[in-house]
């Protein structure tokens, strides 16, 4: 009797741990199933005003919430308690839908009321989709272990269980008032130095907003305006150079380039530098417009450009980069070189008499540099490129034409006999900070025409906006001479 006691007990004992440990199993791979379906399935796209924007759900003993603009960094609220993190990633502009916003007067007012119950319709659909996939890899996983119908029923139910009691965690701890109180990363960390006073912009945002609107209409007739103006007929067979610089991160300064260079027939464009603000990789992003373009782009560094937004803009398949060196682009010889410094704060970069007479110095060697490169490669070069105008006087006697940015402002006067300084404004409009003003500051750029004999014969001012008024204006030149001035000093004018 004892012994058959026991032979039961023992029986009982194996078949409890048999059934904890299938239960065991059964658990594991339900976890297993329920981060392989998440992995695979919790992320869903949504259309926000005109972005189009992809959710994503993943394990986090945090939580949180993460929001990235491109390329601006990322911004993260404390939204909410683990086990799951929730990010949402705008993506491109619809174009489409941003022209509907564009021409339709309360467009953009009604897109940012819909705004969060876009969000709110994206994360419904991904809270499904994520129910979805995680009982999903759980029946799959365990069709695959254990080939066992009820086993496998309950794997599907036990990673349903954990995974709806996980995305209840998270909504019954949701914070709405976190977003009054965001954690920055990125460039959005140097917001508040690159706009200045943010309230001031946001005033100011209104006004600027219904400009671009009417700008968006009147940029197209830029070049029905060029008919009109009886000063100068550009040759067919002339080469026309676009000349951009300082776009400091504007992305509205795209819009108005793609369409110079359609409708102008532009073979070439040249930028003397500050395409960015900051010089870092998250603004890498802003420079595959560039691409875009669909001609050859020529650029030279600017004193807010760093060694990495040049390898960015390089990587660009129509793009080349000089810096102190010669090459032939367009049917053009181009010498460039870059801006000796790199001080994309403004308070490292002070204007006038707080410039150290060392950097003074590197900034006119700079161009001194480039003058011994161009008699060193023995070529008839056409154009010379610098950022800083302050470079430009060692080259006057080694090209006909020098192309400079920097001051925000156009100039245009001679260097010496036969050598002209053409310094361009701010195509961007000085970035945010040009909003800082009482009127935006305008858009700036430039068309040269160039000659067979690679000569230039007149050239077109451009100015987008500014002045208070959504306009476009447009002043055809005639080469002739110019007047001397005198040479000018590095940082002369604050420019940011």
């Amino acid at each position: 009797m004892v012994k058959f006691s026991r032979a039961l007990r023992s029986a009982v004992d194996a078949r409890t741990t048999r059934r904890l440990a299938m239960a065991a199993a059964i658990f594991a791979v339900a976890v297993a199933g329920v981060l392989l379906g998440v992995a695979l399935g919790a992320r869903t796209e949504t259309d926000v005003g005109p972005f189009r924007a992809e959710l994503s759900l993943t394990p986090s003993v945090k939580g949180d919430t993460e929001v990235v603009v491109p390329p601006l960094g990322a911004l993260h609220l404390d939204s909410h308690e683990g086990p799951a993190h929730l990010k949402i990633r705008l993506g491109s502009l619809d174009q489409r839908r941003t022209e509907a916003l564009v021409n339709d007067p309360n467009g953009i007012a009604r897109a940012s009321e819909t705004a969060v119950s876009d969000v709110e319709e994206g994360v419904t659909r991904l809270v499904l989709q994520t129910l979805g996939a995680a009982v999903l890899g759980s029946l799959l996983l365990a069709t695959l272990i254990f080939r066992n119908m009820r086993r496998v029923a309950w794997t599907g139910g036990l990673g349903l269980v954990l995974t709806a009691a996980s995305l209840g965690v998270a909504v019954t701890t949701l914070r709405p008032d976190s977003i009054e109180e965001p954690r920055y990363e990125g460039l959005l960390v140097n917001a508040p130095a690159v706009v200045g006073d943010a309230r001031r912009i946001a005033n100011r945002y209104d006004e600027y907003r219904a400009q671009l609107q009417r700008l968006v209409s009147n940029v197209s007739r830029l070049y029905t305006t060029v008919s009109t103006l009886p000063v100068f007929e550009p040759d067919p067979s002339s080469l026309r150079v676009l000349h951009v610089s300082d776009l400091h991160l504007n992305p509205s300064a795209w819009a108005v380039l793609e369409t110079v260079v359609e409708q102008f027939d532009i073979d070439l464009v040249v930028d003397t530098g500050d395409i960015v603000d900051w010089g870092s990789e998250q603004e890498g992003s802003y420079l595959n417009a560039i691409g875009r373009l669909g001609v050859p782009y020529v650029f030279v560094r600017g004193n807010h450009d760093s060694i990495a937004t040049a390898a960015a803009v390089a990587k660009q398949p129509n793009a080349v980069v000089l810096d102190n060196s010669v090459a032939t682009v367009g049917g053009l010889t181009i010498a460039g070189i870059g801006d000796p410094r790199f001080t994309p704060d403004k308070i490292t970069s002070p204007a006038g008499s707080g410039s150290s007479q060392k950097t003074v110095e590197r900034v006119i060697q700079a161009g001194d540099m480039l003058a011994e490169t161009i008699r060193r490669s023995g070529q008839k070069v056409d154009i010379a490129l610098v950022h800083d105008p302050a470079s430009a006087p060692g080259l006057a006697d080694e090209c006909p034409l020098v192309l400079a940015g920097h001051l925000h402002q156009r100039e245009v006067r001679e260097l010496g006999p036969g050598t002209m300084l053409m310094v361009e404004g701010s195509t961007g409009g000085a970035g945010l900070r040009g909003l800082e003003n009482e009127e935006p500051v305008p858009l700036a750029l430039s068309v040269l025409y160039f000659t067979a004999e690679r000569e230039l014969a007149g050239y077109d001012d451009i100015r987008v906006g500014g002045a208070g008024l959504a306009n476009v204006t447009l002043e055809r030149h005639v080469v002739r001479e110019l007047a001397p001035a005198p040479n000018p000093t590095p940082d002369a004018t604050p420019t940011g």
